[in-house]
This record gives structure tokens, C-alpha cells and sequence, in this order.
């Protein structure tokens, strides 16, 4: 059971490490390199072959040469000593387009091949090669060569197989065991320079991430590059920014979290302070002064709308904004009061152009619009003053086949480059300076609530303007 287990945990441990890099590139190192063993092994023995061949020409020249110059003294049993030292059966010089069997004994067998050491090129001599080694029959070759020295046109032998079979065997093996020792010094060298250079680089990113998640709002955290491969290096950098991005954001989110919060306290007092005016408007109402009469009913809808706001600025942060209850109205009217209740009356530095149908009814919820309009026009309002300088704001909306469209633009300077890459986040949008975005985060998502959309269209030297888009088919996001 224990031997199990342990063949168990050493089987595992070795799947673990092939699927580590340093596993499989210590794998792809061997192949590669046995590979690059192989390709030299093939024309390796191939040469080792056609000069094994060629040492038994020039042997049994020489033994030939020895013949033809003591024709009369050469015995027999010398011949046969010079064919057994050549270690060939038969000895054929051509020279003078003539030619005598110089040297020859009795060959056991049949010639079974004959090979032409003249002409023959490297995919011959790698084929023949190998038809060597696979062929275990004791065969008989002839082999066809020059002369050295250019003692003769030609020069040809019969020989044994045997022996060169088992020459190349032995060279072949003395060749596989030193490339094996070649591809495990060169694999164990590179897999210790990847392990150096670069996995242990990785590795140590890998544990930062960890370290960095447990606490990303810890900058002691971060990484600091130490890679010395520039690839790495710059992944290393490229980490450190995005931590260091990471970290300044969530130590952001915690304080606007904290603002939040204090917002909420305030709202919900300013709220009960509200509420207690309204109560006091409401009275006024009955006032026989006309014109206290007349402003009573515009003083409870502002107080109304600021309760409101107050409840909205509480319920934001628990994205608990309620849902619209659509009903038709008249975009004109609308409009009109929101300008009114900002103060833009004709003559006024700012003026206010409305042109809207008045005939044009769309399908809305009127108190959430009422406050998109009212955000839209007041930031034109105090962009447009902010320079000190005579303006205007235009308000302009139309229908199609889909949708509504309502246009809020203004004369005013253009909102900052800063501004308009965050212009819908919350406390990260503002359009002024001292602004924090929060009214038009709550406008862009009020108009979502209604599944439609608000866009900034363009804003430039010549002005800003917002565009929101309603749907017809009535149907609200969920």
C-alpha cells in the first residue's frame, strides 16, 4: 500500500513538472538536440562508410602494385597473404584501357552487389548505407573506384560484407552514446540558463501578483523590476504601472467611499430640514397676498424637487434610483419651467432658446426628466459664466421613426479634455472645476432607466452639446 502510494505521489510529481515551463523546455530541449544528432548521425555514416571502402581500394592497390612489379617472385601463398591483408577476395586493375585480374582467390558465394564509388552522390551513399545495416546477410559486394596516384583508370575489389557491416556498427554506437552524452550536457546547460533567465524571473512575478492580491492597497506591494531580460523587464514595468494605477484607484474608491457616506448623513438631515419647509410653503398657499399666492405654488415644487435630490443623493449609492413612471408630456412646457427655474429669462447675460414643437408629446417620466434637463442646463449656465461673457443655451428636440431626441447645447467654452474621459462617473466626471460629476452620472443613468441614452455630441471652442435619446415602444430598462 505504501509503495503504492509513493509511485502514486512520484507519478504526479512528474506530470506536474512536464507541465511546468522548465519541464517542457527541458523536453523540447532533448528532442531538438537528438534531432540535430540525428541529421548529423545520417551523412556521418554514410562518409564512415565510402572511406571504409576506399581504405580496402587503396589496400588492395597497393597489394596489386606489389604484384605487377614482381610478377615472377610473387608465390602463391604471397598472393594469398597480399588478398588476406588487403582483406579482399579478388583484385581487377584497368590501366591502359586494359583490364587484368591482378590478384584473385576462390569466392565463396555470388556476387550479390555491385557499388560504383566513381559517381555515386550523398542520397546514394545514405541509402546504400543504410540497406547495409538492415541487411544481416553475409553477402558478397564488388566495389568499383579510381586509383590513388591515377596508377590506372579504374580499380575494383570483392570483399566480405560482414565487416563492414559490424565496422559501422561500431562506429554508429561510439556515434549515439556521444551524442546522447552531447544532448544531456547541452539540455541540463540551457535547462539551468532558462531556469536562471527566465523562470525564475516568472516565478517571482507570479508571487507578487499573490502578495499584491492579498493587499492591493498595500504599496509596499508593488513590484519593483529586477528582471535582467528586457522582455521581461518591461512586463516587470508594465506590472508596476498597472499596480501603481491599481493601488492610487482603490485608495481613491475608499475616499469618495468615506465622502459618500458623509453625504449621505447630510442628505438624509437636509432632508428633515426640507421637509419642515415644505410644511410652512404649504401654508402660504392660503396667503390672501396675492402675490405670495402666486410664488407659493413654484416654492413648494423647488422644495419638493430638493427633497427629492436629497432622496436620490441617498439612494445612489445603493443604486436604488427608482424606476420612471412613464406618461406623456409636453417636452415644451417642460423645458420652459426648467429654464424658468433657472433663472434664464430674456435680457439676462445667459439667455435660453427653446425650440421645441409645441405640439411635440413624449413619453417620459417628468419629474426624472425634469432633473436631466435641470443638471444639462444649470452646467451650460455657469459654463457660459464662468467666462464672463454673454450666452446662450438651446434646447431643441424632434422624433423619428424609433425614438425621441431632446438637444441641450450651449455658446460656452467646451468642457476640459479631463472631463470628457470620465464625464458619466460619479465624483470623477466633473464638468467645472469644483464639480463632482454626480449630477451627470444620475442624468446618464435616469435616462438609462428609461432605456434610452445620453451622449455628449460634441463639445469645442464653440460650445458643448448633450444629446438624449428616448425610446418609443415605452419599454424602461430593467
Amino acid at each position: 500500500m505504501c509503495a503504492a502510494t509513493v509511485g502514486a505521489g512520484l507519478t504526479a510529481g512528474r506530470g506536474r513538472f512536464l507541465n511546468t515551463l522548465s519541464g517542457r523546455f527541458l523536453i523540447l530541449t532533448v528532442a531538438f538536440v537528438m534531432l540535430a544528432e540525428v541529421l548529423i548521425f545520417v551523412p556521418s555514416i554514410a562518409r564512415y562508410r565510402a572511406d571504409f571502402l576506399m581504405n580496402r581500394l587503396e589496400k588492395a592497390q597497393i597489394a596489386s602494385l606489389a604484384q605487377l612489379a614482381a610478377a615472377d617472385m610473387v608465390s602463391p601463398d604471397l598472393e594469398k597473404e597480399l588478398l588476406a591483408n588487403a582483406e579482399v577476395y579478388n583484385v581487377v586493375l584497368r590501366r591502359d584501357e586494359v583490364r587484368q585480374l591482378v590478384l584473385s582467390s576462390p569466392i565463396p558465394r555470388p556476387i550479390a552487389a555491385t557499388y560504383d564509388l566513381r559517381e555515386a552522390g550523398p542520397w546514394q551513399l545514405i541509402r546504400d548505407s543504410f540497406a547495409c545495416l538492415f541487411d544481416h546477410r553475409d553477402n558478397i559486394i564488388r566495389v568499383i573506384g579510381n586509383p590513388v596516384q591515377k596508377a590506372g583508370l579504374l580499380i575494383e575489389i570483392t570483399m566480405d560484407e560482414a565487416p563492414l557491416r559490424a565496422a559501422m556498427f561500431d562506429y554508429g554506437g561510439r556515434i549515439l552514446i556521444l551524442s546522447a552524452l552531447i544532448s544531456a550536457v547541452t539540455a541540463l546547460l540551457l535547462f539551468l540558463a532558462v531556469q536562471r533567465l527566465i523562470v525564475v524571473p516568472i516565478r517571482r512575478v507570479s508571487q507578487h501578483m499573490a502578495a499584491y492580491a492579498e493587499a492591493p492597497e498595500d504599496a509596499r506591494r508593488v513590484i519593483a523590476p529586477m528582471a535582467q531580460v528586457e522582455e521581461l523587464r518591461e512586463a516587470e514595468e508594465a506590472m508596476r504601472r498597472m499596480q501603481q494605477q491599481l493601488t492610487g484607484s482603490l485608495r481613491q474608491k475608499e475616499r469618495l467611499a468615506q465622502l459618500g457616506g458623509a453625504v449621505a448623513k447630510i442628505s438624509h438631515d437636509l432632508r428633515n430640514i426640507l421637509t419642515t419647509a415644505q410644511l410652512f410653503a404649504d401654508r402660504m398657499e392660503s396667503s390672501a397676498d396675492p402675490a405670495v399666492a402666486r410664488s407659493a405654488p413654484k416654492l413648494v415644487a423647488s422644495i419638493s424637487r430638493a427633497v427629492a435630490l436629497c432622496e436620490s443623493t441617498l439612494t445612489f449609492g445603493k443604486a436604488e434610483e427608482s424606476a420612471p413612471v412613464l406618461r406623456p408630456l409636453a417636452l415644451a412646457e417642460l423645458a420652459e419651467e426648467v429654464a424658468e427655474a433657472e433663472g434664464l429669462a430674456e435680457g439676462n447675460a445667459v439667455s435660453c432658446l427653446i425650440e421645441v414643437p409645441p405640439d411635440l408629446r413624449i413619453t417620459a417620466d417628468s419629474e426624472q426628466l425634469y432633473r436631466v434637463l435641470s443638471n444639462l442646463i444649470r452646467n451650460a449656465r455657469q459654463a457660459i459664466e464662468a467666462t464672463g461673457n454673454p450666452g446662450t443655451i438651446e434646447v431643441s428636440a424632434g422624433e423619428d421613426a424609433d425614438e425621441f431626441w431632446i438637444r441641450v447645447g450651449d455658446s460656452g467654452p467646451g468642457l476640459p479634455e479631463k472631463a470628457r474621459d470620465h464625464l458619466f462617473e460619479a465624483f470623477q466626471g466633473g464638468a467645472r472645476k469644483g464639480g463632482t460629476g454626480l449630477g451627470l452620472a444620475i442624468a446618464a443613468e435616469l435616462i438609462r432607466g428609461h432605456g434610452g441614452r445620453l451622449d455628449l455630441a460634441r463639445s469645442d471652442a464653440e460650445g458643448t452639446e448633450f444629446l438624449i435619446r428616448l425610446p418609443k415602444d415605452g419599454k424602461v430598462a430593467g
